[in-house]
């Protein structure tokens, strides 16, 4: 694996922290910013909407542009809006800047995917993406447990501070190991990849991924009421969880990124059952200390292995669409993001207690079966066996006849 496409992984790592972190820090700014706790929340789906507004845009205004040039601009971006956001005091601008920032987010997302893939070659694509997604994971496991610590010792705003900083390593790493070339000049037209992504079997694929992400996220943002209000564990044990949650994540997706290409719909399925399954005995069992932390690991594991796995099958849906695909992928992962804090966010409204959204996320990952049942029932019915070849003639017949077997 190029050493290039691991520096695409360590940029991820800095966004991911920041995608991730508010749910180790939504009591912090509830009360700094006097707003609820599902309010708190929303700041994680503006950033999941942005980029699913501006995965597609963004792919659109940089499908042109040097690769390593977009991959700069838009980590610079990023980096910036999160010092705007470390020093402000309202919740509105808060709010822009995370909209701000994840637009920023969606350009490389869309950028980086495409580029992996393409540094990597055919024969590993589903590892390169695993490696730019594992740098989620590592955010997970590292970055989202240290943003907990931070906005536990100094503030909610020195987590913001600390992705700013650890924006600019990835920034010269970037500079110094993507290739600065522009993207092939043979591109099909913006209209004619807009055309290929429309198949309702990848559209169902992307409504999946959207429905498995939506489960996750919906689990994820309310961890830390969770554990605090429903498990009973102090707060001091929160980092522990969000970083127990990474390593499953980052298990999840390495083994999925060397074994998916073997056998991708039978790993597929599996993983799908058994996030439904895993959701709804988290839900059952969340106020007992030893099912949460095991439940943890293994819904971290299952998630983004499953959701990699997802991914992947969309750059082979997709295969017509090289620099729009990535955008699609990106945006169908955070329609999860964005729909899933929001939807449990409503169920706590609603009175239905802090385990609501581990009951929603079953209730997704329900969905996630049909639309995944649907996009298989929607796969091409396999060509007809071609009849028998006559007996070959003479050795200019058999000369044609290889010739005309080789090039079908």
């Amino acid at each position: 694996m190029p050493f290039s496409v691991y520096a695409l992984g360590l940029a991820v790592f800095a966004q991911g922290t920041s995608e991730f972190m508010l749910s180790g820090l939504l009591s912090g700014i509830s009360e700094d910013l006097h707003v609820s706790i599902p309010a708190a929340a929303l700041l994680t789906s503006a950033f999941a909407v942005g980029i699913v507004i501006g995965a597609p845009l963004m792919a659109l205004l940089g499908r042109n542009w040097p690769r390593r040039s977009a991959l700069l601009f838009f980590l610079g971006v990023f980096a910036a809006v999160h010092v705007v956001g470390a020093v402000t005091s309202s919740y509105g601008l808060l709010l822009a800047t995370r909209v701000v920032a994840a637009l920023a987010n969606a350009g490389f997302w869309a950028v980086a995917l495409v580029t992996a893939v393409a540094l990597a070659g055919p024969g590993a694509r589903a590892r390169a993406t695993s490696v730019v997604v594992g740098g989620v994971t590592v955010a997970c496991v590292a970055g989202v447990p240290a943003g907990a610590w931070l906005g536990g010792q100094w503030g909610w705003r020195a987590a913001f501070w600390a992705v700013a900083l650890v924006s600019l390593p990835a920034i010269a790493v970037i500079a110094a190991a993507i290739p600065a070339g522009r993207p092939p000049s043979a591109l099909p037209s913006a209209r004619a990849e807009l055309r290929s992504l429309a198949g309702r079997g990848l559209q169902l694929t992307l409504l999946t991924s959207a429905l498995v992400q939506g489960a996750t996220f919906c689990a994820f943002s309310y961890l830390e009421p969770i554990a605090t209000q429903v498990t009973g564990f102090g707060s001091a044990w929160v980092p522990a969880l969000l970083a127990l949650f990474g390593v499953g994540s980052f298990i999840g997706v390495t083994v999925c990124g060397r074994i998916i290409d073997s056998r991708p719909v039978a790993l597929t399925a599996a993983g799908l059952v058994s996030l439904t399954v895993g959701w709804a005995l988290f839900a059952w069992t969340a106020g007992s200390p030893v099912a949460v932390f095991v439940l943890v690991l293994v819904q971290g594991m299952l998630a983004f292995g499953t959701g990699t796995a997802l991914i992947s099958h969309v750059f082979r849906l997709a295969d017509r669409a090289p620099t729009l695909s990535g955008s699609f992928a990106t945006a169908s992962f955070n329609v999860g993001g964005a729909l899933g804090p929001w939807i449990g966010g409503l169920a706590i409204g609603a009175g239905f207690g802090f385990r609501a959204p581990l009951r929603v996320s079953a209730l997704l990952m329900v969905l996630a079966l049909g639309t995944a049942a649907a996009a298989r029932a929607c796969r091409p019915a396999p060509a007809p066996a071609p009849a028998p070849a006559p007996a070959l003639g003479s050795g200019a017949d058999a000369h044609t006849y290889e010739q005309g077997s080789s090039s079908g």
